[in-house]
């Protein structure tokens, strides 16, 4: 297991306080905020300690109010609103210095037969025929900023494979759509809950950014002020976020400083496995100012 996978365990283990009352640590990664995706899954790790492990989380949503302050804890405090016979509900506040940093409510299902349908994978080349991390930075970064060098560069627990690079290396405008395959660097427990709040800990990756394909930017920009507003996901079927998943993404919309966008995740197989909704701040900065 690679030291990034491994501080990632790290991260999503919550320290029990008291009933329904958790605490997390954020890495020591330099960054000024605590990375979004890191909440939605701590929080997520909170909820289902408090939830009978043959229910599984099916949904999430999820409201950022104020930036994280990674030097100190994250208090996690979970309300067990409901416990049905089939589903059951949970809501958790995620407190900082007194005050609210983030709240979302999640809903757990115990599994049943029913209809099933899906739409069809997008048809992208396969992780293995499209260039590692390390291979990116040297292929495609050579006049890239430093900033995304150094992105790329540094060990993270999650790989991101991007179908196409060029909208990080360039100003062009694209379509608001973009494929990735992602996966966790390293081997995960076999406990779904784990994988599931992986996933959620992932799916931040790369989802804002896809509203500004289509304006010639990206999250790297400086005239740039990204920020997730609400993160919503829906779990269809098992899976395992230690193998390859295509992210699957698109930005219907973006409005009054605000990007909204979608994600699908599939296996190589080209099952769907879960669904992603997004809106972020994507304020444009007057460098004059």
């Amino acid at each position: 297991m690679s030291s990034a996978v491994d501080k990632l365990l790290t991260i999503l283990d919550l320290e029990p306080l008291e009933h329904n009352l958790f605490r997390g640590r954020s890495p020591d990664d330099g960054w000024q905020r605590v990375f979004g995706g890191q909440v939605i899954g701590q929080a997520l790790v909170a909820a289902s300690r408090t939830v009978d492990p043959e229910r599984e989380a099916h949904s999430l949503h999820g409201y950022f109010m104020r930036p994280g302050d990674p030097s100190v804890p994250i208090i996690y405090e979970v309300d067990r609103i409901r416990d049905g016979r089939s589903f059951c509900t949970r809501r958790v506040v995620a407190i900082q210095h007194g005050k609210a940093i983030f709240t979302m409510a999640a809903s757990y299902h115990k599994k049943e037969p029913g209809l099933e349908h899906q739409i069809d994978m997008p048809d992208v080349p396969m992780p293995e025929d499209l260039p590692n991390e390390r291979e990116l930075v040297e292929a495609f970064m050579a006049k890239a900023p430093d900033n995304i060098k150094a992105y790329f560069r540094k060990e993270r627990p999650i790989e991101l494979r991007p179908v196409n690079m060029e909208h990080y290396t360039s100003n062009k405008k694209f379509k608001p759509i973009q494929n990735i395959w992602v996966k966790v660097n390293g081997d995960l427990p076999d406990d779904p809950a784990i994988h599931r709040c992986a996933l959620a800990y992932l799916s931040d990756m790369t989802l804002l950014d896809t509203s500004l394909f289509v304006h010639g930017r990206s999250v790297f920009n400086k005239d740039v002020a990204p920020a997730s507003l609400d993160h919503a996901m829906w779990f269809h079927s098992d899976f395992r976020a230690d193998e390859w998943l295509l992210y699957s993404q698109d930005s219907p919309s973006t409005s009054g400083a605000r990007g909204f966008n979608r994600g699908s995740l599939y296996t190589r197989e080209g099952k769907l496995i879960a669904s992603a909704v997004q809106e972020g701040l994507i304020r444009i900065i007057d460098k004059k100012d």
